[in-house]
């Protein structure tokens, strides 16, 4: 079954088959349900951080992307508050693996900090990055 439904509540038998959840952005702001194919029922649901989707970019100060290249700005930038790798690479529009070097850069230099919670890293400008980032 998929299609589109009043909003409220219902009950659903999966037939004893799994349920995967989607985070997205294709059917904000419902809840989806799809059961095609029948092997698993989906459901998607709005993905977080929708709300800053497509807000425009800060401009980066020039100085700063010359010397560094526009992509270890733009994280030094986007680093004001505590980040995961991956919420970086969707802000800029890169791989986790190429935020991921940028960061091991920025951290030799001493402008970026990280910290593990759990199994999550989170990445913060430290003092230095933010001087830097001011200047």
């Amino acid at each position: 079954m998929s299609g589109r439904r009043e909003p409220g509540s219902f009950t659903l038998d999966l037939g004893g088959h799994g349920l995967v959840l989607f985070p997205t952005i294709f059917c904000w702001p419902y809840v989806c349900i799809d059961m095609a194919p029948l092997a698993a029922g989906s459901l998607r649901y709005p993905a977080r951080g929708l709300g800053t989707l497509w807000e425009p970019a800060e401009p980066l100060p020039e100085g700063l992307a010359a010397v560094l290249g526009r992509t270890k700005a733009a994280l030094l930038e986007a680093l004001g508050e505590p980040r995961p790798t991956g919420e970086l690479a969707r802000h800029l529009g890169i791989t986790a693996s190429a935020v991921s070097q940028h960061l091991g850069a920025l951290r030799q230099a001493g402008l970026v900090t990280t910290r593990r919670d759990g199994r999550t890293a989170l990445h913060l400008r430290t003092e230095r990055g933010t001087r830097l980032t001011q200047a």
